[in-house]
């Protein structure tokens, strides 16, 4: 090869040699083979340890998608060399499953400038994990910011959702991960029990919460200025040049990052369509006279909160060895169109706690006349809901003297702060989305896709499409509003929906005091 063409070579990727000991890896690696490697091999060794994937260094080197020619390259050559190195070196069989383990393995061995030494010298094998998991731990995480992460020293339950979103993170090296639902489901405290168990697989540890709807930079400044390798590093002026700043520091570091209350900067933009004339349901469901009905209610940014939507699909798209953790009520779009079984983005819907561990939450209140019918009866009211638990176990000592049997005399589900919790939710739906709530209320049997797209709006016509209908049911299913029934309960179909006992409860109540405000009128 010319002259010209290696040096064109070398110079390809050259920006890892500002992170990595790569003479050094160059000539463990020479050893391991057996002869020096080549410049392709170093070149894209250097693209691996840049976090750029086989596709992505395909694209750059060759200005083409198909990766097979880089992909042969590496498993024909650079993961052999590396598996036998890592192997030599702590006396113990490596493998590199994927491309994204490449830097994390060969950060823990040490190759990695600047960061910390996590193999000892002396006694190797101390760093060991069973072998069929192949992961390393960090036992020293080098900075936690907690932030007003709350207490979870008493957390219930949720052992099957937390195993399940560790692996996601931890061996399947997931980048984003949203934890969705309803208000008081418990997402607060899930996320934070998740990031302790979790901690001593990162660098970095930062836990925020946007309750308070802070900018997005504002966020940014906090995360870089903890997250850059050096202190003295300058923070980029424009948001879209922050957000490539972060990433960086994503893929120069193994962070964990929180951001609860997403939903908090999210809102709702109505579409509307004319009607004419409103008559009453033959469900006692109605909608006043007016003269448009919202049929959508999007679930968008609020104004000025919109560049969180480039930080999601970025995080989400480009390759680094991090993760961010979402909490919210609510599925944005562009986090739908990211996530999937094979990629590397992931959503999980909080439900209710199971039995056993919701009558845990209600025997912590010390209540008086507590059994297995009156716990599992409380239970069933509030599908488990640990915050609505809390509440009416507290309303119970405040208003009853904490008789659970008196409380459960006045046959009363809805009200006070949970009755607020859930009102403020259902209001942020649009008519169409309200309409079938009523429906799935009213009618006792499960309610099918088909007999949802059979009902018709009273004043609509003709018939609401197909599309509208099912874009409804999606966003309900992404406010975390509805769920499909389990598959033991449904004969007829398999894309059933119900409510929860609460929410059904506070729809009938809605109902009922609409229609008297109409009476009156």
């Amino acid at each position: 090869m010319a002259a010209t063409d290696s040096n064109q070579i070398e110079e390809e990727f050259i920006e890892a040699k500002s992170n990595w000991e790569l003479e050094k890896l160059y000539i463990d690696l020479a050893s391991t083979k057996g002869k020096a490697l080549t410049p392709v091999e170093k070149k894209f060794l250097r693209g691996l340890l840049c976090g750029y994937s086989p596709a992505e260094i395909a694209t750059i080197v060759y200005q083409s998608r198909s990766s097979s020619t880089v992909r042969v390259y590496l498993s024909n050559g650079l993961y052999k060399y590396i598996e036998e190195l890592l192997s030599n070196q702590i006396e113990h069989s490596v493998k590199v499953k994927n491309w994204s383990r490449v830097t994390h393995l060969l950060e823990k061995a040490g190759y990695k400038k600047g960061r910390l030494q996590l193999q000892p010298a002396i006694n190797p094998k101390k760093t060991l994990q069973e072998p069929e998991t192949d992961l390393v731990k960090i036992k020293s995480t080098q900075i936690q910011d907690w932030g007003e992460a709350i207490d979870v020293s008493v957390f219930h339950g949720r052992k099957t959702e937390l195993a399940k979103i560790q692996k996601w993170i931890v061996q399947e090296r997931c980048r984003l991960v949203l934890v969705l639902g309803m208000v008081g489901i418990g997402k607060t405290a899930f996320s934070v029990k998740l990031a302790q168990e979790i901690q001593d697989q990162f660098q970095y540890v930062i836990w925020r919460s946007l309750r308070l709807a802070p900018s997005l930079e504002e966020i940014l400044n906090q995360l870089i200025k903890t997250l850059s390798p050096q202190p003295e590093t300058k923070i980029a002026k424009t948001i879209e040049s922050k957000i490539s700043q972060l990433i960086d520091c994503l893929r120069s570091s193994r962070c964990l990052i929180v951001l609860d209350h997403f939903d908090s900067i999210l809102n709702s933009s109505d579409e509307y369509v004319q009607v004419e004339n409103h008559t009453n349901y033959t469900t006692t469901t109605s909608i006043k006279n007016t003269s448009s009905i919202s049929l959508l209610s999007q679930i968008q940014y609020s104004q000025g909160y919109e560049m969180y939507g480039e930080l999601i699909r970025r995080v989400g798209e480009l390759q680094h060895q991090s993760c961010l953790i979402l909490t919210s009520r609510e599925k944005t779009s562009e986090i739908a169109a990211l996530e999937g079984d094979q990629l590397p983005v992931h959503s999980l819907k909080l439900n209710g706690l199971n039995e056993q561990e919701g009558i845990l939450v209600i025997k912590d209140k010390s209540l008086i006349g507590v059994s297995k019918e009156t716990s599992k009866l409380l239970f069933d009211w509030y599908a488990g809901n640990p915050l609505f638990l809390k509440l009416i176990a507290s309303a119970i000592q405040e208003l009853f003297f904490g008789n659970i049997n008196e409380f459960i005399e006045q046959k009363i589900v809805v009200f006070g702060d949970i009755r607020a919790s859930l009102a403020q939710q259902f209001n942020r739906l649009s008519q169409l989305e309200k309409h079938i709530l009523y429906l799935l209320t009213v009618k006792q049997d499960l309610v099918s896709v088909k007999e949802l797209q059979q009902h018709n709006i009273p004043g609509l016509s003709p018939r609401l499409s197909q599309r509208l209908i099912l874009e409804s049911i999606e966003l309900l299913q992404r406010r975390s509003l509805i769920e499909k029934a389990s598959p033991t309960l449904i004969e007829r179909q398999a894309s059933s929906f119900c409510l929860s006992h609460v929410l059904r409860e506070y729809i009938i109540e809605h109902l009922i005091e609409e229609n008297f405000k109409l009476s009156e009128e």
